[in-house]
């Protein structure tokens, strides 16, 4: 059982950071699958839970080759930009969705597709979560399709990053959902 946002947004920061519920390669590796008729209406998916540093976000910079110096440079950033610190990327940010939808999926769903705003400025302290919660299910072709709404809270309950996403998952008895994943037919 997952810990419900709303819970965790009552808590201190270091207290969220200790509920973490991102498994590790392991746990990926031996999940069980997540099956159409598991979820429900209403249900929370488990909360990743980030403390982006200023290395961290070194990093990030360095392997996208994003030289921007606001994710990097204290000084430019507060000085020149009027920053409150440096900043963590979009491009972080949008990385983190795929990887928490797949995750949620694995091992034979598949995360459909996603869109979202970036609404917030984070920097290095804060503590975000990233939630999705179940919207509406229904089944077509053989194939489980949850609408999810997701986002990414910063500790102290602001919202950077709304959104919705669409996952497929397979049905308890149904066939496997096909790789690559071709979208059924609109009516």
């Amino acid at each position: 059982m997952t810990i419900l946002l709303d819970d965790l947004l009552n808590m201190e920061a270091e207290e969220i950071w200790k509920l973490n519920e991102r498994p590790d390669a392991d746990g990926l590796r031996d999940k069980a699958q997540t099956y159409y008729e598991d979820v429900n209406e209403g249900d929370e998916l488990p909360k990743y839970i980030y403390k982006p540093t200023p290395t961290h976000l070194f990093r990030w910079s360095a392997a996208i080759e994003n030289f921007h110096r606001i994710h990097y440079d204290l000084d430019f950033g507060l000085n020149h930009d009027r920053n409150p610190s440096i900043l963590v990327h979009g491009s972080w940010k949008q990385s983190v969705v795929p990887q928490y939808l797949k995750d949620w999926t694995l091992p034979n769903g598949w995360p459909w597709k996603a869109r979202f705003e970036h609404r917030a400025m984070l920097v290095p302290g804060d503590v975000l979560i990233m939630w999705g919660r179940v919207t509406s299910k229904y089944e077509k072709d053989q194939m489980g399709f949850i609408e999810l709404e997701v986002g990414m809270k910063t500790h102290d309950g602001i919202e950077s990053m709304p959104g919705t996403a669409t996952v497929v998952l397979p049905l308890r008895d149904g066939p496997p959902i096909p790789y690559p994943f071709v979208p059924p037919a609109q009516d």
